[in-house]
């Protein structure tokens, strides 16, 4: 977007901000790697695909996903006007 546009960060601060709010301030480790691996398995295993997001109509990323997966049947599909049907 361009040096000093305050939207940049947005969507990794606020990610940041979740990730804290939910699991880092509630949990003490013992080693870095206890951290790490906590992390892991909550971008991975929780916030990815079951956690509900807000811009995605309340749908887990994994089911916003299958919801809009689709396949487009290329009989119907008009190349000339790029638009289904």
């Amino acid at each position: 977007m361009g040096r000093g546009n305050c939207y940049d960060n947005a969507p990794v601060e606020s990610f940041f901000g979740t990730l804290k709010a939910e699991l880092v301030n509630h949990a003490v480790y013992r080693t870095r790697q206890d951290a790490k691996t906590d992390i892991f398995f909550y971008i991975e295993g929780f916030y990815t695909r079951t956690r509900r997001h807000s811009s995605l109509a309340f749908l887990s990323p994994a089911d916003f996903e299958a919801a809009y997966a689709q396949p487009i049947s290329l009989e119907t599909y008009d190349f000339l006007s790029i638009n289904p049907g």
